[in-house]
């Protein structure tokens, strides 16, 4: 009982890590309310973070706030599962056959660096000016880097786990759900962080290239109408909403990681 108060009187040390973050923060925040307050640049370009707050305030007690949101992120979940799917898939074939490799994954790597808003007037050919659009290009953003990091995970299943499965006779299939699935799981997860970000950002051009609703269709309309407190919220409101969705992937990946055996 002694040894559990003394426990319990002892002062918690702060977290390094979390003091960086909040000291990072905070310093960002400084900054910017210095440069806002000094004068330097036109205030109305720079307004206070007082402003930006009022503004999203005011914002998200419209209803139209929520159907453009609502808009964005279903375009961008439609998106993620479109192109992480079919990148799962791709990476798995080219992870597995190395023939297969060695005839596409250089265009891979070619496809993953160019900019996908240059293909955005052939998918508003093919797919038109609606929401389609919008999620074929955030599917197509996000489609490489998942079928490049689901290839270079298939390559690093551990080799002794794939001849223990040769060893029992499992057919493809078999092999596919109780070896191949089950060692790509955290990769996978990890890999949709990323195509997170690049979906939301091929959705978000597509919305400010040409729609009529959604959280890039607010964005432009604050700018158009130089309301930039607005415009500034509306990207306060995107950032939280990538972030709580990069949050909850990279607890799922924490979840999904290698477990150790008790000592």
């Amino acid at each position: 009982m002694a040894v559990a108060a003394l426990t319990l009187g002892k002062p918690r040390r702060l977290d390094p890590v979390l003091a960086l973050r909040v000291g990072a923060l905070l310093l960002l925040w400084a900054v910017w309310e210095a440069v806002a307050a000094s004068g330097l640049i036109y205030r109305g370009v720079i307004p206070s973070s007082l402003a930006i707050l009022g503004a999203a305030a005011g914002m998200i007690r419209t209803p139209q706030f929520w159907t453009d949101c609502a808009v964005t992120v279903g375009e961008v979940v439609a998106a993620t599962v479109l192109g992480g799917v079919l990148g799962t898939v791709a990476g798995i074939a080219v992870g597995s056959s190395r023939l297969l490799a060695e005839a596409v994954e250089q265009y891979l790597h070619y496809l993953a660096a160019t900019p996908k808003v240059v293909f955005l007037p052939v998918i508003m050919v093919l797919a038109g000016v609606g929401p389609e659009s919008k999620m074929v290009l955030g599917a197509l953003s996000c489609f490489f880097p998942m079928a490049i990091s689901i290839a270079v995970a298939v390559r690093r299943i551990d080799p002794v786990l794939l001849r223990l499965g040769r060893s029992l006779r499992l057919s493809p299939s078999q092999r596919l759900r109780a070896i191949v699935l089950p060692s790509l799981l955290g990769p996978a997860l990890t890999g949709l962080r990323l195509a997170l970000g690049v979906a939301t950002v091929g959705c978000l051009v597509s919305e400010l290239k040409l729609a009529n609703s959604g959280l890039g269709f607010e964005a432009i309309q604050a700018y158009d109408h130089f309301d930039v407190p607005a415009m500034y919220a509306v990207i306060l409101v995107i950032f939280a909403l990538v972030a709580s969705g990069n949050a909850a992937l990279a607890a799922l990946a924490r979840l999904a990681g290698p477990r150790r055996l008790p000592a």
